[in-house]
């Protein structure tokens, strides 16, 4: 993390090993919905969606300025409904494609990793 990222208001109390997991599994999920979403299955859409938030939610991470810890939770509040979303498409293909089931296990890590960001930006509240 930058000087200026730790300068800003709350980023001192965050726990950045789990801020930088949540990136890491934002930027894997989106690797994974890219590749998936050229199969041009059903799920493609959801896919191309799903790797659009985590991308977004990655960046926004990386960034912080102008960040609100409400709208920090919101943007994780989205990125874990994008995955579900795009996870529950892919697992109709798990059986059948490599490719989804990776993408499934992957939108799974990602929802973890908001998750576990939400409960350390609550917890440090």
């Amino acid at each position: 993390m930058s000087k200026n990222m730790m300068s800003m208001p709350d980023m001192a109390m965050m726990d950045m090993s789990v801020m930088q997991a949540c990136m890491d599994a934002c930027s894997a999920c989106e690797q994974a919905c890219t590749v998936c979403s050229t199969q041009m299955m059903d799920c493609a859409p959801a896919c191309m969606n799903c790797a659009d938030m985590c991308n977004t939610m990655m960046r926004s991470m990386m960034r912080m300025q102008g960040m609100t810890p409400a709208s920090m939770m919101s943007m994780l509040d989205a990125c874990i409904e994008m995955c579900q979303t795009c996870m529950d498409m892919c697992m109709m293909h798990a059986d059948d494609s490599d490719v989804c089931r990776m993408c499934a296990q992957s939108c799974k890590a990602c929802m973890d990793a908001c998750m576990a960001m939400k409960d350390m930006m609550m917890a440090s509240a």
